[in-house]
């Protein structure tokens, strides 16, 4: 289970630069749920992402306003762990909120913006966009029919 993300921006605080941020980002990607295999479908997948990369958004309608409910996977150790710190800004949230979210901003606080390559960001950047178009879409419609 994935800590809350004032845990993690206050662990990685703590890290020296380097070895010890890549080694907690992988842990935070074996942290990940896991993501069951009938979900890993083109419909799922996010393009522009340099690794495989599979996300699922849900909406929980249970409660109000509803709320953003987010699963990812990848085939990379690292990328997994992309994908746990861009759930934990984002999961739980209302779409209001996600909307207000910006990624980049917190990489760069916790020290790891300048450390992504280009095709890592690119990625970081689609799963991002994917999430907020989800829950543009979750405005737009707040009552399933």
């Amino acid at each position: 289970m994935l800590p809350p993300i004032a845990t993690i921006i206050e662990n990685f605080g703590i890290l020296d630069d380097g070895p010890d941020r890549y080694e907690y980002l992988i842990e935070l990607g074996r942290a990940l749920p896991t993501f069951p295999e009938e979900l890993l479908t083109e419909e799922n997948r996010v393009h522009g992402c340099e690794s495989q990369v599979w996300m699922e958004s849900d909406v929980d309608r249970a409660q109000e306003p509803p709320r953003l409910k987010l699963r990812g996977t990848s085939d990379s150790v690292i990328t997994k762990g992309l994908i746990a710190l861009v759930m934990a800004l984002h999961d739980g949230k209302t779409p209001g909120e996600v909307a207000q979210v910006d990624v980049f901003q917190v990489f760069k606080e916790i020290g790891l913006g300048a450390h992504l390559t280009s095709k890592r960001s690119n990625g970081v950047r689609a799963m991002a966009e994917r999430i907020h178009r989800d829950a543009a879409r979750v405005a737009a419609f707040p009552v399933s029919g």
